[in-house]
């Protein structure tokens, strides 16, 4: 597979009419040379220097680019990007787990880049996030417009980890897996993907249960049209051995709940809440 035809087809979504006046705002945005970066639970950019009409504008670029899904962000002081998601929750459960330094990571299904951001302190040879969704891409590239890290960002999904240029030491790949029809074949291409001894974080939906079961959505689950198979435990661990992987563990197993997703004014549809049966928060709408 030629990726450098994939990239050009993909880098056309720049002139998509939904997306084109929102990368010409962040093309306008105002450049600065002091900026400081804080990376914690959530990313701080400050400048001591940012006119107050500069941070109106950089306000009306961040609402031009919702539903911000993934964060939070904290912009000049004023501006607090509430992402729908609390990141930093699950980025806590795998941080102890990043041992990184000196190596090459890749972060699938990166959204706008958080948790890539997070791990600018982790010492990495290299980062690059992988994600189709181009308004994700512009929600990264109005971020990175002032920490200027060199992450890369590549508009390419799970499908194009076996063939990329080189391979990687550390891939993340974090709510991905229950989108694809082809669970298995995913897992083949992140573990083609890899270097030997390579590591995969993997993080995805799952039912309970002891057996070697899965569940397939007729049609929706929790609302979500593309879910195709979530499976037991036991079931992905064989998912995983069948595509290649060996010494798998489960780092943990956590309840979604309404703490860590929820629907803020920075996404403009519903989220969890709206996914469960009202009567009985242990069971989805259908």
């Amino acid at each position: 597979m030629d990726l450098d035809i994939v990239r050009e087809e993909r880098l056309r979504c720049i002139n998509w009419k939904d997306i084109k006046p929102r990368w010409e705002m962040i093309s306008k945005l105002p450049k600065m040379n002091d900026i400081e970066v804080k990376l914690g639970s959530s990313i701080e950019i400050r400048s001591n220097t940012i006119s107050r009409r500069e941070v109106e504008y950089i306000k009306g670029v961040a609402e031009a680019l919702i539903p911000w899904r993934k964060g939070p962000f904290r912009l000049f002081d004023t501006i607090f990007i509430d992402s729908e998601w609390r990141s930093y929750m699950k980025y806590s459960l795998i941080e102890k787990h990043l041992d990184i330094e000196g190596k090459v990571v890749g972060d699938i299904g990166c959204n706008n880049g958080y948790y890539l951001f997070r791990m600018l302190d982790k010492g990495a040879k290299e980062l690059i996030g992988f994600d189709p969704f181009p308004l994700y891409y512009c929600q990264f590239k109005f971020i990175d417009h002032f920490i200027n890290s060199k992450i890369r960002y590549e508009l390419l999904g799970v499908e194009h980890i076996q063939y990329y240029e080189h391979r990687f030491d550390t891939l993340l790949c974090l709510g991905v897996l229950y989108h694809r029809k082809d669970p298995i074949g995913a897992l083949k291409s992140l573990y083609r993907g890899l270097n030997y001894g390579g590591v995969l974080i993997l993080d995805t939906f799952m039912i309970d249960g002891d057996g070697e079961l899965s569940l397939t959505p007729r049609d929706r689950y929790s609302k979500i049209p593309n879910i195709y198979f979530i499976p037991t435990v036991k079931a992905l661990e064989n998912w995983c051995f069948r595509a290649g992987f060996r010494d798998i563990e489960v780092i943990d197993i956590v309840k979604t709940d309404v703490n860590e997703q929820r629907k803020t004014d920075w996404i403009d549809t519903e989220s969890l809440n709206n996914f469960l049966d009202s009567s009985d928060s242990t069971k989805t709408v259908e």
